[in-house]
């Protein structure tokens, strides 16, 4: 088990990377192309976009290469995204380039989740979650740091020294591993999308995890920007001190592991609710630099038990069927970073910072309203046996 979700864990560090090189560098990447901060922004969305699309065809995907063969493919095309950006001669190629990686981010963290089941004992599935999760949380501890000291070379490296090198890395360690099909036949996106229909279980988790994923990651994308205004610190100080509150989510998954399997639905539930209660406190109370990254490690930690729990509760709600929910978890992340990013522009443009917590907050809470439903549906039901 170990050595699978170490390389699982890697690929998703890749990924991780991928989505996070554009933050520090956003602003020299700007001025070389000669374009406005906010044009540039833009690429973010553009990967965004085309990974939710891309995500949703991962079953069909898997059932026709494999879940290793999927994985050397994902980590194939985030290379060459990668290279591509990092060579880029206009910014329509940087563009492209981002579009390229959006297939690369979806088919990686569909795909690496998925792994986790297939190449891991149902016994130790929870274990192996763990540590493939781990790799993201690694990405913003040690790839956010790696990518500013590297930027500050030229913005062109940061694609190469990091996600690049990750991903080539990981690439090797995936060819070696065993291979291993998905347990389902293969399925067309129309299938899929059939299922997701049929299935309430699987809808209303979906749902969960699109309005969560907003709350988490529009957090993330604005969390240094509260930093500096709120604090008035330099880029390198709220790289650190990011990096810092990111190291709470590596206790997290280890300490909720052990109750993913038998109470993950109650665990996203409750995690859910106090990540509400935390997003809307960071916003609303910045008494100091201290409490503030208290907050959001305290955040990390709530987020690495809620996401490891929502993708063991989104395995179970279609047994068979592991590539097809996680690329809908894929594509709920990416929606969720689109979602997220909207929301909590507007909410910062019409209330300050205390918007956007109520906003992230309020996102928390109505993620939990879909598993409620269920738990009410379920209740008669267990009434009357």
């Amino acid at each position: 088990m170990l050595r699978p979700a170490l390389t699982l864990s890697l690929c998703l560090f890749a990924n991780q990377s991928a989505t996070l090189v554009l933050s520090p560098i956003l602003v020299e990447v700007a001025r070389d192309f000669e374009v406005s901060t906010a044009t540039a922004g833009q690429l973010r969305t553009i990967s965004g976009a085309v990974a939710a699309a891309a995500a949703l065809a991962v079953g069909l995907l898997a059932g026709r290469l494999g879940l290793r063969r999927l994985l050397l493919s994902g980590l194939a095309i985030l290379a060459a995204a990668c290279g591509l950006s990092a060579a880029a001669p206009t910014f329509a190629v940087l563009a492209a380039a981002q579009a390229l990686l959006g297939v690369g981010l979806a088919v990686l963290l569909a795909g690496a989740v998925a792994g986790a089941t297939a190449w891991t004992e149902p016994s130790r599935r929870a274990d192996a979650l763990s540590l493939v999760f781990s790799g993201q949380a690694a990405a913003w501890v040690v790839g956010m740091p790696l990518i500013g000291v590297v930027g500050e070379l030229t913005w062109r490296l940061s694609w190469v020294v990091v996600p690049l090198g990750a991903a080539l890395l990981a690439f090797v360690l995936t060819a070696s591993l065993p291979p291993v099909r998905t347990p389902a036949a293969p399925t067309s996106l129309a299938q899929d999308l059939a299922l997701l229909r049929r299935n309430a279980t699987l809808r209303a988790w979906a749902l969960g995890e699109v309005l969560a994923f907003a709350g988490w990651a529009g957090m993330l994308v604005f969390s240094g920007a509260l930093l500096i205004e709120s604090y008035d610190l330099s880029l390198g100080a709220v790289g650190l001190l990011l990096g810092l509150a990111a190291t709470a989510y590596f206790p997290g998954s280890f300490l909720f592991r052990r109750y993913v399997d038998r109470a993950a639905s109650r665990l996203i539930v409750a995690l859910a609710l106090a990540a509400a209660v935390v997003a809307t406190l960071v916003g609303t109370v910045r008494p100091g630099v201290a409490a503030t990254v208290g907050l959001l490690a305290l955040y990390m930690f709530l987020n690495s038990g809620r996401t490891m729990a929502g993708s063991a509760f989104g395995l179970d709600a279609a047994p068979g069927r592991a590539a097809t929910t996680m690329g809908i978890r894929a594509s709920a992340t990416q929606l969720g970073y689109l979602i997220g990013s909207g929301l909590g522009g507007v909410a910062l443009h019409l209330g300050g910072y205390p918007a956007l917590g109520a906003t992230f907050g309020s996102l928390f809470a109505l993620a939990v309203v879909p598993h409620a439903l269920l738990a009410l549906r379920a209740r008669p039901a267990r009434l009357a046996s």
